[in-house]
């Protein structure tokens, strides 16, 4: 299922614990293709999510006004999937335990101590403003004088697929196509995320 990522909240369950939540609007997903193993050499579905105007399409695109178009890999011997037919938060019921996946925010250039969770240097000890800084990156010793590939260093940071596991759907409302899913999700509110069974 894709959706997009809403607001966080809180849900109280029948003992009145409380646990942390976000609002997922998924879906309906129209299917647009269907793969198969005998014309295009492997199984999968092709479905379109969202909405775009006409005019912004491409000619490739011709036909299909979707914000965004997905291909999932199906299971050997799932045949009741037609084109044009819709695939909505129905098939999930609250209990479902689910991964989700989406492009984590964009933090920038970053440093070692936000980026890899440096402790920094000491302020004592004649230190005075090193105390982020990432210490000795080379030299003698195991490296033999140059700086090793892998090497821990500031950067960009974020802007990544993170995937999430062993999250719970809370509730489902089929009327207004939401999910409630226990726990943080990836991304800011608007981001396109996966949710897979």
């Amino acid at each position: 299922m894709l959706g997009t990522k809403g607001r966080m909240t809180q849900v109280f369950d029948e003992k009145g614990v409380v646990s942390a939540a976000t609002i997922v609007t998924a879906g309906p997903l129209t299917i647009t293709q269907v793969k198969t193993k005998e014309k295009d050499s492997y199984d999968a579905v092709q479905v379109g999510f969202g909405s775009k105007k006409e005019s912004r399409l491409n000619k490739a695109q011709g036909g299909k006004p979707f914000s965004y178009l997905r291909e999932f890999p199906l299971k050997p011997g799932t045949s009741n999937l037609e084109p044009a037919s819709t695939i909505d938060v129905s098939i999930f019921s609250p209990g479902d335990v689910v991964a989700v996946s989406a492009i984590s925010k964009g933090k920038g250039f970053q440093g070692v101590v936000k980026r890899h969770g440096f402790h920094g240097g000491p302020r004592s000890h004649g230190q005075k403003n090193k105390e982020r800084s990432p210490g000795s990156i080379g030299g003698g010793g195991r490296s033999g004088g140059r700086v090793v590939p892998g090497m821990r260093m500031a950067g960009r940071m974020g802007g990544d697929r993170i995937t999430v596991k062993n999250l719970k759907v809370l509730q489902v409302d089929t009327a207004t196509n939401t999910l409630v899913i226990s726990g943080a999700i990836p991304g800011k509110p608007g981001t396109l995320i996966e949710i897979r069974g």
